[in-house]
């Protein structure tokens, strides 16, 4: 990835690519998705290209998956080690916590 690359990826995501993630979001469990209803309402604002392809990420898992990570039963292996992907599990589970 060049400069110009990284820096695409730290650019905000507008409110097009915005509205296509919070769809891409929803969840079969109510669980997983008062964490993410949560992590939106806290990060939406601010949310990077590259945070936004890592939580694509982590909703290419299954529900019951997704829950074990956010609830921190298993660890993220392989794919879901990279920084960026726990970045935003980091930002999920902290979602959960009051202000």
């Amino acid at each position: 990835m060049t400069n110009v690359d990284n820096a695409g990826m730290e650019q905000q995501l507008d409110e097009r690519a915005l509205s296509k993630l919070r769809w891409r979001c929803r969840r079969g469990l109510l669980e997983n998705d008062l964490f993410i209803e949560k992590f939106f309402a806290r990060h939406e604002t601010g949310l990077t290209v590259r945070q936004a392809e890592a939580l694509g990420v982590l909703m290419d898992l299954s529900d019951n998956d997704l829950l074990d990570l956010l609830l921190g039963r298993r660890d993220p292996e392989g794919e879901l080690a990279r920084d960026d992907v726990t970045q935003v599990l980091g930002m999920l589970r902290a979602a959960r916590l009051p202000d």
